[in-house]
């Protein structure tokens, strides 16, 4: 089973038979199997008629509703989960600061660790960099190292995610010595929107990755909004953020930067785009913009960004669905997986955890 992305600016998603038949505009059609659909993603103004419905309804296909930039919709799920006890499970251990603490800097070291060895992986390639190159990777490297240090002693939940920032910093003014192309541009991480292509690909990804990463957890029973390290608010999905960081680096941002350096994505996979003046709130994160930003400052970082254009997000996602496919050894198991399936089973590693069958959270590491 497979993961289909439908991308169209419109377009009607219709049943014939037992199956789903997606029509473009210009009368293109295509034939999607349900019984080899694992979700489908829609991107773009697609309509989904009633029929439609009772297929996916039928064969219990999540669908994730996105906008042409990637930005969430809504999503369609079927059969969620009725394990009030594993959610008791998850409500007492977020009332024990100790124990959600514990748990949270697990998570954080384990993207930290991931973070350092991609480092030193740029500073293995780089060879016989210039003295300036290989001193600012040296300093990275060592800033992350600290953070690491400060995370693992933490006393409290805000000193731990201040950690985690710092180190983050010290990771992304490296990040874009990994890049090869000259008119790939990585200044800085930005995003809501990204300002950059590198920061177009870089969000698009991470996009692609929540939503596998929340699939898993759903599996599991878990309640997605109940989590550790991100702060909670109503409707958001804290424990998907929580498990998606230790695989930003191993997936996301080594996608990234395979798509750039092998070739795959070219200058005409972007475009400059200036969005409406309309922006839903889930689009702006307060953490992304300075105290001291004046209006017309939010104005200019909210409504002008750069983004993939369809060919572009196509090759993202084929290149994104291959690293999920691929495989690698799986440390606590020995045993060779795939990506998609390593992803499952750390979310039942965690349920483990909650659960009390194993005494601390281990993320997944990669060398």
């Amino acid at each position: 089973m497979s993961a289909i992305y439908i991308i169209n600016e419109y377009g009607k998603l219709t049943k014939k038979d037992e199956t789903l038949v997606f029509t473009a505009p210009d009368g293109t059609m295509t034939i999607i199997f349900p019984f080899k659909t694992e979700q489908l993603v829609l991107m773009g103004n697609v309509s989904i008629t009633g029929d439609a419905l009772y297929i996916l309804t039928k064969y219990k296909i999540p669908v994730t509703l996105l906008s042409r930039n990637g930005r969430f919709n809504g999503k369609l799920t079927f059969g969620d989960s009725k394990n009030v006890f594993l959610w008791q499970y998850q409500y007492q251990i977020l009332s024990d600061a100790k124990r959600s603490l514990d748990i949270a800097k697990c998570i954080v070291m384990g993207k930290i660790k991931n973070e350092i060895s991609f480092m030193q992986r740029i500073k293995r390639k780089s060879g016989p960099a210039a003295d300036s190159d290989d001193k600012r990777i040296r300093m990275a490297i060592s800033g992350a190292k600290d953070g690491l240090d400060k995370a693992e002693t933490a006393k409290d939940i805000n000193s731990l995610r201040g950690y985690e920032g710092m180190a983050a910093r010290h990771y992304f003014s490296v990040f874009g010595m990994n890049i090869i192309p000259a008119w790939a541009e990585f200044p800085n991480r930005s995003k809501n929107p990204p300002k950059t292509n590198v920061n177009a690909v870089l969000s698009f990804l991470y996009t692609l990755l929540m939503y596998r990463v929340e699939s898993a957890i759903e599996s599991q029973g878990l309640d997605v909004c109940c989590g550790n390290l991100h702060a909670l608010n109503y409707g958001k999905t804290a424990l998907v953020f929580d498990l998606m960081e230790e695989f930003r680096t191993p997936i996301a941002e080594a996608v990234c930067c395979s798509l750039f350096n092998l070739g795959t994505l070219t200058e005409d996979d972007f475009e400059n785009m200036k969005l409406d003046d309309k922006v839903e709130d889930a689009f702006i994160e307060a953490a992304d913009i300075p105290n001291d930003a004046n209006e017309t400052d939010l104005a200019e970082s909210v409504n002008e960004g750069v983004f993939l254009t369809k060919p572009g997000l196509k090759k993202v996602i084929a290149a994104f669905e291959e690293k999920l496919n691929s495989s690698i050894i799986y440390a606590p198991t020995g045993q060779k997986l795939c990506y998609k399936k390593i992803i499952y089973e750390q979310a039942e590693h965690y349920k483990r955890v909650i659960m009390g069958e194993e005494t601390s959270y281990k993320p997944y590491y990669y060398k």
